[in-house]
């Protein structure tokens, strides 16, 4: 597994992240405190605190490279 932040502070950037990480072949979870939620899931992204940077955490270290390529808009240092 390997980890990265990101930050979905608006319905349009929620909307193109699942749409992204839906077509990626991976269990990837987004962790946000001590709530963890399945990345492909919408309702899930929105019930976790959105002003923050959220980590994602992707169980497939084969993708990795090319998920983040995919997701460069979406990722925080």
């Amino acid at each position: 597994m390997k980890s990265v932040n990101v930050l979905l502070n608006s319905i349009e950037k929620i909307k193109e992240f699942t749409n992204i990480v839906s077509n990626l072949d991976s269990e990837i979870d987004l962790v946000s405190g001590r709530y963890t939620v399945n990345a492909k899931s919408i309702m899930g992204i929105f019930s976790l605190d959105l002003t923050k940077n959220i980590r994602m955490d992707i169980h497939n270290d084969e993708i990795f490279d090319d998920a983040k390529e995919k997701l460069k808009d979406f990722i925080v240092q």
